[in-house]
């Protein structure tokens, strides 16, 4: 499936995977930029040879991130297939910067797009207040590109399916919050709302591949995401794998009717490798 385009992926009715990777911070010394870019060339070639899409976050807690767009265009070469890449933007640039980016993520054969609003509460402000009002200037400058928006399933259920719904979402497709097998009420209830009220817009649901039963780290990401501390710190005492948990995660939202997904903060050196072990132990083949 590397060759069709994520909407037509997501048309042909198998499961959509990607691997959701975050890029280099921009502070890091020159030769630690160019490693951790070599590290992540590696990678995208790795994954999108075995048919496994790549997201690209955009500043994705809020550190200023190194322009992920102009590193592929330079060094990725015609190899890897744009088709698989599937970059994200956040708002947390300026206008023209935003509206530049989606005219060269189409110009240089990349044919979606992610568009989020990114954190309020740290890293640069807004240049609009809703990710939708970014998406419509987008849609008037550059039509042809397929556009992403967000919903968090941890939410309130109707009003997430409000905003998919809305005309002036100007989305294809959504992305989730990271979701987790130890909270499924909520992504019950949002899964159930969509399908009562025929979102008809593929979603692609987020989990998080936690490396560690490190309480500190778990505590500091749940600044950012909804995590499950406790739940995850005795899932992990009682013996689970990391690959374990996130399986459990991807086999529970199947279960309750989701179908795509990205899996986030997978080891770059061991991205794909790691990925066909959950996918493996959830019984997808990717």
């Amino acid at each position: 499936m590397n060759g069709l385009t994520l909407t037509d992926a997501f048309a042909s009715g198998a499961p959509v995977i990607a691997a959701e990777l975050r890029p280099p911070r921009a502070e890091l010394d020159s030769q630690a930029g160019m490693d951790a870019w070599i590290d992540m060339y590696h990678a995208v070639r790795t994954l999108t040879r075995q048919g496994i899409r790549v997201c690209l976050t955009d500043s994705a807690v809020g550190t200023q991130e190194e322009n992920n767009l102009r590193h592929l265009v330079t060094n990725l070469g015609l190899d890897v297939p744009r088709t698989s890449i599937l970059p994200f933007l956040t708002s947390k640039h300026s206008l023209e910067f935003c509206l530049s980016y989606a005219e060269q993520t189409w110009q240089h054969g990349f044919p979606g797009l992610v568009v989020l609003g990114g954190d309020k509460a740290v890293g640069r402000p807004r240049c609009v207040e809703h990710a939708w009002e970014l998406r419509r200037q987008i849609r008037a400058r550059e039509p042809r590109l397929a556009l992403g928006g967000w919903a968090n399933p941890m939410g309130n259920a109707a009003r997430q399916v409000d905003f998919l719904l809305a005309e002036e979402s100007t989305s294809e497709f959504y992305l989730t919050q990271i979701v987790s097998h130890l909270t499924p009420k909520p992504v019950e209830a949002f899964v159930q709302e969509a399908s009562h009220r025929g979102l008809t817009q593929p979603g692609m649901f987020g989990v998080f591949y936690y490396r560690s039963a490190n309480a500190k780290t778990l505590r500091m990401l749940s600044q950012f995401l909804p995590v499950p501390v406790e739940a995850l710190l005795a899932e992990f005492a009682a013996g689970a794998t990391p690959v374990d948990v996130c399986a459990r995660t991807v086999r529970t939202m199947m279960d309750l009717g989701a179908r795509h997904f990205y899996i986030s903060n997978l080891p770059l050196g061991q991205a794909a490798a790691t990925l066909a072990a959950i996918m493996e132990r959830v019984g997808v083949a990717v």
